[in-house]
């Protein structure tokens, strides 16, 4: 099937690529609904973006009140008029009494000629109930009805037709209900307006499309600055992005080493806890390290006003001011129940485009699920983080849970699942003290500590304890501070005790050494006299054999020289 894109986002995904190209689109509505507002941007964007000319009648409000009330837009559709679109006046003269059988068939005459004269592709007819109900009778209405059907086609214009609706049944005042309308188009939109806990809330389905598949389930939208924004995503909404291996730090020295890093640029982070736990200040902490690597920061908060959140911050060392003013950051407070999560969402985004951000924080992003949100906030916040990814930013999300011992396997906004890292915040009650906890429950594709360490605020800014354990138990806070004193007395009295048996044992190791000088010293004075008295005993052993030898010579009667004489002949 040919399809005409309408170029509204969102909904050009739950249908697949847009309106049946030729043929007829009932859109039905409530009051309020935004059923005027989706046939003039399906005008709009037909002239504006794919040269399609297009012709508006109204049959209710006046063309130029319509286009006054577009202004906000920002369609020109003063300039589009000029070429490509034709407003017609068809509101009837309900002063007039009509007499005899009335038709359209003027009007579809005048039609025929501004549609040839400017090869007009689209069209629009806005709350076609106005003129029905000057029908006689609802035979009439189906004749009239099935005509301008057939003419519609006949011309293979895509059309837009708009009427009330109660309760998903198109009425006419007066008259029986015109569901027989909804089985002759080729096409039919639902739109709905409600309140829900005091919150405003809009919706869309679409109740049929021949020939194609589309998304069945009720879907919420939005008007905003740029028109209607249906509250769809699919694979095919976001390009491929590159994965990076980039690491960006938190803010936090320790943190970083406990994150293998840092976090992913890229990547979503959720941080969970209840009140009190320094969620914020995290928050603050990740946005300040942005800003110092030279990065727009956009910081939405639903619980606190901008000016509080930086005179807060200043206590902990995490200067925001000269952030904003550099222009770095920019600040955004909201609240939850002023409007619908689906307009939150399209504010967020607006602000984070006109900010060029590529690192945002929402805090609390549960604060989407408060009254009035509850059913949609998971979707919203999913939707979120997905918008945020694809567009190259690093998210911290932080979300409000209840005190309950162990992490929860899940958070009340449902997307725990989706973040790549999450980090969850207590309180750790013990001894009459409430302590701080900080614990890594998952970080995707990185290394990251198991252990639950103590989170300190000082005016020194943030830090982490290292793990201290104690009997098997992990100690925070006054008794840690307590325990650990203990143990630096005690160490102190083992190292006074070792001193005192060091230096008794250099004593008598210095007794010993002066002994065993002693001893070598006689030993050496032994040694010399033993030497002296061998060399006494070789001379005297020399001594008595040369006496020996002399008495030999003189018992023989030989003089020295006839002895030597005597050797010599021998």
């Amino acid at each position: 099937m040919l399809k005409s894109p309408t170029n509204i986002k969102g909904f050009d995904a739950i249908t697949s690529g847009g309106l049946p190209a030729g043929r007829t689109t009932l859109v039905a509505g409530d009051a309020g609904a935004g059923k005027t507002v989706f046939a003039l941007q399906v005008l709009a964007e037909g002239a504006r973006t794919y040269a399609e000319p297009g012709i508006f009648v109204a049959f209710e409000e006046s063309a130029q009140r319509i286009k006054n009330n577009a202004q906000t837009f920002g369609w020109d559709l003063d300039a589009l008029e000029r070429e490509n679109l034709f407003f017609l006046d068809a509101q009837p003269d309900t002063g007039l009494l009509h007499s005899g059988e009335f038709d359209i068939e003027g009007m579809l005459a005048a039609l025929e000629a501004r549609v040839s004269a400017m090869g007009a592709k689209r069209i629009v007819f806005d709350a076609i109930d106005i003129i029905l109900a000057m029908m006689p009778d609802i035979g009439s209405v189906r004749h009239q009805v099935f005509r301008l059907h057939s003419w519609l086609l006949e011309h293979e214009l895509t059309a837009v037709i708009t009427m009330k609706s109660v309760r998903d049944s198109l009425v006419i005042p007066g008259l029986q209900p015109l569901d027989f309308m909804q089985f002759m188009v080729d096409c039919a939109l639902q739109l709905n307006h409600g309140i829900q806990d005091g919150v405003s809330q809009r919706s869309l389905r679409v109740c049929k499309y021949r020939g194609t598949a589309f998304e069945e389930n009720e879907v919420p939208f939005v008007i905003g600055s740029s028109g209607i924004e249906v509250a769809f995503t699919s694979n095919w909404d976001y390009p491929e992005i590159p994965v990076s291996d980039e690491r960006l730090s938190s803010g936090v020295a320790r943190l970083d080493e406990m994150m293998d890093g840092g976090y992913f640029r890229g990547a979503s982070i959720l941080l969970t806890g209840s009140p009190g736990t320094a969620k914020t200040t995290l928050s603050g902490a990740f946005a300040a390290a942005g800003c110092e690597r030279g990065e727009n920061v956009l910081f939405v908060s639903f619980d606190s006003r901008s000016d509080e959140i930086v005179r807060n911050l200043e206590s902990v060392s995490i200067r925001l001011a000269p952030h904003i003013q550099s222009g770095r950051l920019r600040m955004q407070s909201l609240r939850a129940l002023t409007s619908s999560a689906e307009t939150h969402l399209l504010r967020i985004r607006e602000l984070a485009d006109e900010h060029g951000a590529t690192c945002l924080v929402i805090d609390p992003l549960s604060a989407l699920a408060k009254s009035g949100n509850v059913g949609r906030a998971p979707s919203v916040a999913e939707r979120m983080i997905d918008w945020a990814k694809a567009a190259g930013m690093t998210v911290m999300c932080t979300s409000l849970v209840d005190e309950g011992g162990e992490p929860m396997e899940s958070t009340p906004i449902q997307v725990s699942t989706i973040a790549d890292a999450w980090l969850h915040l207590s309180n750790v009650i013990h001894a009459g003290e409430r302590n701080r906890a900080l614990s890594v429950i998952k970080s995707r594709g990185t290394g990251h500590s198991n252990q639950v360490r103590e989170l300190l605020l000082s005016s020194d800014g943030i830090d982490l304890t290292e793990v201290y354990t104690s009997g098997g138990e992990v100690l925070m806070g006054s008794m840690r501070w307590a325990r650990e004193r203990e143990e630096a007395l005690a160490k102190r009295e083992r190292e006074a005790r070792a001193a005192q048996e060091r230096a008794r044992l250099q004593a008598e190791t210095s007794e010993l050494e002066h002994q065993i000088a002693l001893l070598q010293d006689r030993l050496v004075s032994k040694r010399e006299e033993e030497s002296t008295l061998h060399e006494r005993y070789e001379q005297i052993n020399e001594e008595n054999s040369k006496t020996r030898a002399q008495l030999h010579r003189l018992r023989k009667g030989k003089t020295s020289r006839q002895d030597e004489a005597g050797d010599d002949e021998q």
